[in-house]
């Protein structure tokens, strides 16, 4: 574009803008424009400035060159500023441009540039309003430049601040050009209120304007600024001319139909973009002001540009220009479109409303629509708009309904008949555009105006603070969403007789001319389309009466999170049947307004209708009772949804009807709907004529609906799943008699044995579901709990197991055969198939839960014995309506008998399947997979049996107080051998039967002999008669004894106590004795225990003995085995020949000691310990002296000190002093002078010391307190123990010797000049005291009155363990029992040991488990030692190890004569001997801490005498096997379990024999 100066206004004739002209336009055809003479005249060397001054006229220019039309583009309307009810008027071709007043008219002026007069009873006065210039048709170029003007240059004209300047180019044949120009007057505004504009007098000559151009002049904007386009400037189309360039590409409303502007609909895009798209054809040149306008910078350079006439104007290629102005590929074509204005709706309408042929009165219409067709373009427009800003429901049609009936009041549309109805969302009536008329001519004819008006519902808010997310306190805010469409109105009820009788809307003389019977079947038609009318209302009500206000209630009728639920069980698919009778009924319509006024054809209506009845109908019918029993439930249990559903129905009485319509007759009406169709239909077919073809369609329509009932009914059959009265149906009931009358006897008893199967099938699953809805989810939302929390989930696994995936594999074995009976009822041809894959994928399944069974069974009857608040729950859910009496049990015993169902069931559809059919061999099949899976199942059955026999027994098992024992029998891999009854004679024999009988109990770890005895509750507990008897301290004495008669024994003292000697137990009885039925066979036992002894128990016959003999031996064989494999120490040997003793056997006295003698007497104590060259070296004292040597080597023994009475000897390695406690003297030996490391070592001559001077010592104690290593020991003065603690002094150990000591230091100890130890505190006990440990901060001292804790910085003490007074035989048996030692437990709690049993105390000293009481050793200790976390006691005849935490025996190292040497203490003094919670229990330290001696069986000879090896050897912890890819550290917790438990024996069957395992 050339835009001139204001001193420059010659005629721009370089031939620069003649090429860029030919380029621009090169391609299109040319056509040769049309002149006027009379507008050049007008025109002729006029010109125009700002001032109204008529310059000199330029000089007229070279003739005009011809110029190529343009493509035809579309022309979209200009949007108002919001707020105006402007009116868009478009153009025709033919008719010319309209001009638009001020006052919302649009004038028009012909094809010449004419004004034409205004229609009759308008009040547009042309002369004194405001209106545009004047139309202008110039036929010869306009070669004039343009005068010079203050004002913005725009678009090729000059637009002042009192005016604008606009071209529109005229319409033509091949150059179509509308302008839309809107009012810019609101409706609020009259034209009185405009200001004027008064347009100067132009005197532009002809050679100073376009050709073929218009130009109009519009008052400017007040609110926009100097320059900025006037929203008033049309979009317009434009050519290049010689004076200037001008260009205009339509807006994106603009390029929706070329035909908007041609009068037709079709076209194509004459532009690729939508806005201001600068192509070097077109440009956008003008807007409305509310628009931003990307090329900004391009309008400037354009309007700004001041090259010279050589200059040429460079146009970039079109993808340049894009890639430079465009920011988004695509525009939304809505951009430019204001909802708002009933114009923009009314042109969307015209362009989208979808046209066709349509038929009423028989007559087709072509390009017509229905008034359903108007509501769903307009709602598809604004339903974005109403949803995004508004609020309102996207289905909701109300406001498009309102827009559609505004643009029929304004004869935008018309009806093809020229009805007067109101329009309707519905098909009844037919629509169209006047412009889409068929006109006498070629010609397209006047378009008719726009309609104008302000939808306000989609007018933005005036407030300016309304904004979403915030409240606006404007009262009519459009965002409320009421300003038009105002609230949801009531129910519309309209009954028959508001409706015209179809006999009094026929034409009189169509009616004479039809018989009788058509005019019967004409009124039952017009009835059949009444009730489906008023069927659809009921629907409605339905929606807007109960759903609806369901949802909206405040308070909440039912809670929020079962609302969705409840509505889905009760009101199921409703809202889909009203759509598809909706569809229906719109078809109807249609029919009744093609055919009218006799209706020829209806039943191709429900025939198509039942097609797509069958996806509905069924479904909803056969929720039906479902639904009824979930409003029942409802109504009955909830008070305020009672009350909500009465209040509704008040609400919606029928005109005309007294009777109160309730939720469940609304809710039945579907169901009654269905069944009238054929009725009605068949009074249609009666009135039929013969030979009308729409009968066969009635007829099949009739067949289709009857099926369709057919289906509902199966439908309702699968809903009930086996429950009420639909859940009881036969296969005889839901199938005609005439189809039963076709089949064969056989073929209808496979059917319903088939029919049987899934019956049982659907009953099977709800019971599955049961489980899950009577049991799980109230038990998990009890408050309180009935079930503990902390207990509950594992009692749910442990009784319901798996039960969820057999419901599931159930649940879809279900939809499989409901979907085969959809596809072939009422003749199903086989299920095989589907039974089969179910068995192939529950097999898993089943082969876990069937196993549970046993212990789901116990856990239910364990948990009601002991638990009130369950057994109550469980009674109450024996009275659910679904439980049918059955209990708990019942319920998750239903999987087992189920398979055994399958058997029965396939088996009888096998007999009566006729040959050659498939199941004949399928079904032999399935029935292998089912019956190897009940097969499989077995060994886990009995298993669980066996594991819940265990459980229960330990349940039932009764100790006396203070003798209960773990027995560990809650173990998983606890097995019970044998059970039986024995008999023993009572003590004393005083009893008047003269025997007791007894149930003994053998399990893989123990042998216990109880009393049984009920119960006032009727349970059977087992009351233990004798203290169970570990199996590794059991012995079998005799079990060949011959048998006795049990009347003999009652006064001859046949007891079967313990003591008692193997030989005259029981009276010698001849063999005849034998077969007496009152004959008995001893078996005699032996406990070697401390509360053991022999045992003679009684077995009824031979057969009885020898079987207990057998399962005693396979019992101890298995437990030896097992005890082997998993014991927790090993022995491991010190020495095994060195230390010799004098034998008993050999009658001589113990030698006295000389250097020949063999003889080391008996070993008590050693210590192992460490040199400072590295040397692991273990110190062995004896009643002849010391022995040092290797570890685990004997021969390197050698005795170091020759000492007598060696007692205790301990090792302090950070200060090389070894500790000799010989003949209740102690002594201190550097250890370099015993084992020195070196010959020049300086210590190695150093004189020991004696620490206790001529006082008796009796024992010390080592230990760290305080970061202090201290030396106590003990004195005694008459009845009191003084203890006297000291600490070595490192400096004087150290020190060097100067002197060598006299010889007579070799035979005696001297007091050295200076002393290694010092004094550091010195107290008494009164009392006789055993030992003393050191604890974290303080010392126990074990005396005979317990246990005294003592700080040694204050001597403050406290005597454990504090009995009050409901622990007196507590008390007075801890006073006769001799404490052994004192073990942390837990971070709270301490084990107390004594020599008979063990007491947990916590830190107070009361004792913290009064539940258990005691633990009773099963020997008697003298001695106990800690191996965290094991404590272990010594028995002369065994040492067993227990768990520190449970007490729990985990194992028993038999022995002969065994004792103690060393606990642990006087060595590596850093490390305590206390247990520490948390990490002990899962760390255990793999050093031995325990070393032991026993006597040897083997015997020596020596020289002198036999003598017998005292067999000295450590215990050292096993390692526990562990997984592969686990393989750290030994000593780190990868190794050891958290749980310390006995050794385990496997699960031993009845016909398993030792042998078996021996083998292995």
């Amino acid at each position: 574009m050339t835009r001139h100066s204001d001193g420059d206004l010659s005629d721009p004739k370089d031939e620069d803008l003649d090429a860029l002209f030919d380029r621009v336009w090169a391609g299109y055809s040319p056509d040769t424009s049309t002149k006027s003479d009379a507008n050049e005249s007008k025109l002729n060397g006029s010109k125009w400035s700002l001032n109204n001054e008529l310059p000199e006229p330029s000089p007229v220019s070279s003739p005009s060159k011809m110029v190529a039309a343009r493509p035809p583009a579309r022309v979209r309307p200009l949007p108002p500023t919001p707020g105006s009810s402007t009116t868009t008027s478009p153009v025709s071709q033919d008719r010319g441009f309209r001009h638009t007043s001020f006052d919302g008219y649009v004038s028009s002026t012909d094809s010449m540039g004419r004004q034409l007069p205004p229609p009759p009873g308008s009040s547009v006065r042309t002369s004194d309003s405001p209106s545009l210039f004047p139309s202008l048709h110039l036929d010869s170029p306009i070669t004039d430049g343009i005068p010079p003007s203050n004002g913005t240059h725009i678009s090729g004209a000059t637009t002042s601040p009192q005016g604008s300047i606009r071209p529109s180019v005229l319409g033509s044949q091949s150059v179509p050009a509308h302008t839309y120009v809107e009012s810019p007057i609101s409706n609020i505004r009259d034209h009185e209120d405009t200001p004027e504009y008064t347009s100067p007098t132009s005197p532009f000559s002809a050679a100073g304007l376009k050709q073929g151009s218009t130009y109009s002049a519009s008052p400017p904007e007040p609110w926009l600024p100097p320059g900025a386009p006037s929203p008033y400037d049309g979009y317009v189309d434009g050519s290049i001319t010689r004076s200037s360039v001008y260009v205009n590409s339509p807006s994106p409303a603009a390029l929706l139909d070329a035909g908007l502007a041609r009068g037709d609909s079709t076209g194509s895009h004459a532009e690729s973009d939508h806005y201001f798209t600068f192509t070097g054809s077109s440009a956008s040149v003008a807007g409305p002001s509310n628009f931003s306008r990307r090329p900004t910078d391009l309008l400037q350079a354009i309007s700004t540009y001041e090259g010279d006439k050589s200059s040429q104007l460079e146009l970039q290629p079109e993808a340049e220009e894009e890639d430079q102005y465009w920011e988004d590929e695509e525009e939304d074509e809505n951009l430019f479109v204001n909802f708002s204005l009933l114009s923009h709706i009314a042109v969307q309408l015209r362009d989208k409303v979808p046209r066709g042929t349509h038929v009423k009165g028989s007559i087709p219409y072509p390009r017509a629509f229905t008034g359903k067709d108007i509501v769903s373009t307009i709602q598809s427009q604004i339903q974005r708009e109403l949803a995004i800003n508004h609020g309102f429901s996207t289905s909701d049609r109300r406001a498009a309904l309102q827009v559609a009936r505004s643009l029929q009041s304004q004869l935008f549309f018309y009806e093809v008949e020229w009805g007067g109805q109101v329009l309707q969302d519905g098909v009844e009536d037919v629509y169209m555009f006047l412009d889409d008329l068929p006109g006498a001519s070629d010609e397209p004819p006047e378009r008719a105006e726009l309609p104008t008006g302000v939808v306000t519902v989609l007018t933005k808010c005036y407030s300016p603070g309304c904004d979403e997310g915030t409240v606006c306190y404007s009262p009519r805010c459009p965002r409320k969403g009421d300003s038009v469409v105002g609230p949801s109105p009531g129910p519309e009820i309209t009954t028959t007789s508001s409706r015209q009788e179809w006999i009094n809307t026929v034409p009189r003389e169509v009616l004479v001319s039809l018989p009788e019977s058509e005019i019967s079947r004409q009124t039952v038609i017009h009835k059949l389309i009444d009730k489906e009318e008023q069927y659809i209302q009921d629907l409605n009500l339905v929606e807007s009466v109960f759903i609806r206000p369901l949802r909206n209630a405040n308070p909440a009728v039912i809670p929020s999170s079962d609302l969705d639920d409840f509505i889905d069980e009760v009101f199921g698919n409703i809202l889909d049947l009203r759509e598809c009778n909706r569809r229906l009924l719109e078809v109807m319509y249609v029919r009744q307004r093609e055919q009218f006024p006799v209706i020829q054809r209806i039943g191709d209506v429900f025939l198509d209708a039942a097609t797509e009845f069958r996806w509905a109908y069924p479904v909803y019918i056969g929720h039906h009772p479902l639904a009824e029993k979930r409003l029942k439930e409802e109504t009955e249990n909830n008070s305020e949804f009672r009350l909500f559903i009465e209040q509704c129905a008040r609400d919606i009485v029928r005109p005309g009807e007294s009777m109160r319509l309730d939720l469940k007759l609304f809710l039945n009406r579907p169901s009654e709907h269905l069944q009238k169709y054929p009725v009605l239909l068949e009074a249609i077919y009666n009135e039929t004529a013969h030979g009308n073809p729409d009968g066969d369609f009635l007829l099949e329509a009739i067949d289709a609906i009857k099926n369709l009932q057919s289906v509902a009914q199966l439908r309702t059959f699968q809903s009930a799943m086996g429950r009420g009265a639909p859940g009881k149906w036969e296969w005889h009931d839901l199938v005609s008699n005439e189809l039963r009358q076709s089949l064969t006897k056989d073929e209808c008893k496979r059917q319903s044995i088939i029919f049987e199967l899934i019956k049982g099938e659907m009953a099977y699953v709800k019971d599955l579901e049961n489980i899950d809805v009577m049991y799980i989810r109230p038990l998990r939302a009890a408050d309180p709990p009935i079930v503990p929390r902390e207990a509950l989930e594992k009692f749910i696994t442990d009784v319901f197991h798996n039960f969820a995936e057999l419901h599931a594999h159930h649940r879809r074995l279900v939809e499989k055969f409901h979907e085969i009976q959809r596809e072939e009822h009422p003749v199903i041809r086989t299920i095989t198939a589907a039974v089969f894959d179910a068995a192939l994928n529950f097999r898993d399944a089943y082969m876990e839960y069937i196993p549970n069974y046993p212990i789901a069974a116990y856990r239910i009857d364990d948990e009601m014995n002991n638990n009130p608040a369950f057994k109550q729950f469980v009674e109450q859910c024996v009275k659910h309506p679904d439980a049918h009496r059955l209990d708990m049990k019942s319920f998750i015993n239903r999987p087992i008998p189920r398979l055994l169902r399958y058997e029965l069931l396939l088996k009888g559809i096998l007999d009566e399947t006729p040959p050659g059919h498939d199941d004949k061999r399928e079904i032999p099949e399935v029935l292998d997979v089912i019956k190897a899976l009940g097969k499989d199942t077995e060994p886990g059955v009995v298993s669980a049996k066996q594991k819940v026999e265990l459980w229960r027994y330990n349940s039932n098992i009764t100790f006396k107080n203070g003798e209960w024992i773990d027995m560990d029998l809650l173990d998983d891999n606890r097995s019970l051998i044998h059970t039986g009854k024995l008999l023993r004679q009572p003590d004393g024999g005083l009893e008047w039967n003269g025997w007791s009988e007894l149930f003994v109990l053998l399990f893989d770890n123990y042998l216990v002999m109880t009393k049984p005895r009920e119960d006032r509750n009727g349970v059977l507990k087992y009351h233990v008669n004798r203290r169970p008897i570990p199996l590794d301290l059991l012995t079998l004495v005799n079990f060949t004894d011959p048998p006795a008669q049990r009347g003999t024994g009652l006064l001859r003292n046949l007891r079967g106590e313990r003591h008692d000697s193997l030989t005259g137990n029981a009276a010698v009885r001849s063999p005849e004795s034998a077969s007496d039925s009152r004959s008995v066979f001893p078996c005699t036992i032996h406990h070697n225990g401390r509360l053991g002894g022999n045992y003679i128990l009684y077995a009824e016959s031979a057969q009885v003995r020898s079987e207990w003999k057998q399962k005693l031996d396979e019992a101890m064989g298995l437990r030896k085995v097992v005890q082997e494999s998993n014991k927790v120490f090993e022995v491991e040997t010190l020495s095994s020949d060195t230390f010799l003793v004098p034998s008993i056997a050999s009658g001589q006295a113990a030698p006295s000691w000389n250097l020949e003698n063999s003889f080391t007497g008996k070993v008590t104590c050693s210590v192992p310990f460490n040199t400072s060259d590295g040397r692991g070296l273990v110190a062995i004292g004896c009643a002849e002296g010391v022995w040092i040597g290797f570890r685990h080597d004997s021969r390197s023994m050698r005795r170091v000190l020759h000492l007598k009475m060696v007692t205790q000897c301990a090792m302090l390695e950070d200060f090389g002093i070894f500790l000799v406690l010989a003949d209740k003297s102690l002594f201190a030996y550097h250890i370099e002078a015993l084992v020195p490391s070196s010959p020049q070592s300086s210590h190695a001559s150093q004189t020991p010391q004696k620490l206790n001077g001529s006082k008796d010592v009796l024992f010390f104690s080592v230990g760290m307190l305080q970061g202090r290593t201290l030396l106590i020991y003990m004195r005694r003065k008459g009845l009191e123990s003084i203890f006297h603690v000291v600490e070595p002094v490192v400096d004087k150990i150290n020190e060097k010797v100067k002197s060598t000591p006299a010889i007579t230091s070799r035979f005696g100890f001297r007091t050295p000049k200076s002393d290694w130890f010092r004094h550091y505190r010195e107290f008494f006990v009164p009392s006789e005291a055993y030992d003393v440990i050191f604890l974290k901060a303080k010392i126990a001292i074990l005396f005979t009155k317990g246990f005294e804790i003592m700080d040694l910085m204050d001597f403050k003490s406290k005597t454990i363990p504090t009995l009050k007074e409901g622990f007196a035989p507590l008390a007075k048996r801890c006073e006769g029992c001799r404490p052994l030692g004192m073990f942390r437990s837990k971070e709270h709690e301490f084990l107390l040991c004594y020599d008979e049993f063990g007491l947990y105390v916590d830190k107070h000293g009361e004792p913290s488990r009064p539940t258990t009481g005691t633990i009773e050793w099963e020997g008697t200790a003298e001695r106990v030692a800690i191996h965290s976390p094991y404590i272990l006691l010594f028995d002369t005849r065994f040492i067993e190890v227990r768990h520190i935490q449970t007490g729990r025996l985990v194992q028993i190292i038999p022995g002969h004569n065994m004792h103690c040497i060393w606990d642990g203490r006087g060595t590596d003094l850093a490390s305590a001997n206390i247990a520490t919670p948390g990490v002990d229990e899962e760390r255990m330290i793999q050093d031995a801490r325990i070393h032991s001696v026993s006597s040897n069986d083997s015997m020596f000879t020596g020289r002198h005498s036999r003598a017998v090896a005292q067999h000295v050897f450590e215990l050292v912890p096993t390692l526990p096997l562990y997984l592969p890819g686990s393989l750290s550290s030994p000593s780190t917790a990868t190794y050891f379990p958290r749980t310390y438990s006995p050794p385990h024996s496997p699960q031993l069957r009845a016909n398993h024999s030792f042998s078996a395992y021996s083998a292995s």
